[in-house]
């Protein structure tokens, strides 16, 4: 059930007890599960696995969403990694796009920190790329290492560049919606000399229950290039420098010129 949620985004109890074959209670015994286990939420009659401002995707989910753009804006993010880096990338799908090009991207030498399973994963057999893996509490929902330990671990490094990415940006503040996932974020960010933020064009204009950052933390933020004018224009109102990187098959790169 959870798989079918997951590929879909969305069903209703009623949907799910026809492909099951079982009935509506039974699903909805299944579905409070699922909802105590942060895999999906339930709305009236029925459950979705996207975010709102109180719940975080589960990272299979978010592994299958705006592919194209997070190819895009990991692209541009490459061409700021030079050999002899030491990199920290965050927990998140956009980033792990820029581990996926690691592999066969021709700067090395690199060290590489990461809390991100699904990136260890990807680089652990990479020659000439020293990976560094952020302990601590496991959570299997984001396949990613956190908690105080994973805190302490940050605070001991110091890199060149972070990479991040986050769920909501809105009026010139980052927001996510879990506090343990925050705490993580904001280490990293003090760990870097250059903060870089990565997103989709589906995060801009949302908020979520906790403020991460100011956007002005961010050196650059990376856009994908399905923003709007009015998305992008409240990145101008605040003075953000931002460039929103084309996928394959556009033309073309627009620059912020709100910040200075």
């Amino acid at each position: 059930m959870a798989e079918q949620v997951l590929a879909d985004g969305s069903a209703t109890a009623s949907e799910l007890a026809e492909r099951f074959g079982v009935s509506l209670m039974t699903i909805h015994r299944d579905l409070d599960e699922l909802e105590r286990q942060g895999i999906v939420r339930k709305f009236r009659g029925g459950v979705t696995a996207q975010p709102s401002g109180v719940f975080e995707s589960n990272v299979q989910y978010r592994l299958k969403t705006m592919r194209a753009e997070k190819a895009a804006v990991a692209e541009h993010a490459l061409r700021m990694v030079e050999p002899g880096m030491a990199i920290l990338l965050d927990d998140s799908t956009s980033t792990l796009e820029i581990a996926r090009r690691l592999r066969t991207a021709e700067v090395t030498p690199l060290t590489v920190v990461t809390n991100f399973l699904e990136a260890i994963n990807l680089l652990s057999d990479q020659r000439g790329i020293h990976l560094m893996a952020l302990g601590g509490d496991y959570d299997p929902l984001h396949s990613s290492f956190l908690g105080v330990s994973c805190v302490e671990a940050v605070e001991q490094l110091r890199v060149d560049v972070c990479f991040a990415s986050t769920s909501a940006v809105h009026g010139g503040y980052a927001y996510h919606q879990e506090q343990h996932i925050v705490s993580v974020k904001r280490a990293m960010l003090d760990a870097a000399a250059r903060n870089v933020l990565l997103i989709d064009h589906t995060k801009l204009g949302r908020v979520a229950l906790h403020r991460v950052v100011p956007l002005s933390r961010f050196d650059t933020v990376l856009v994908g290039d399905g923003a709007t004018p009015e998305a992008l224009r409240d990145l101008d109102e605040h003075k953000v420098r931002y460039e929103v990187c084309a996928t394959k098959g556009d033309h073309g790169e627009r620059n912020g010129t709100g910040a200075t």
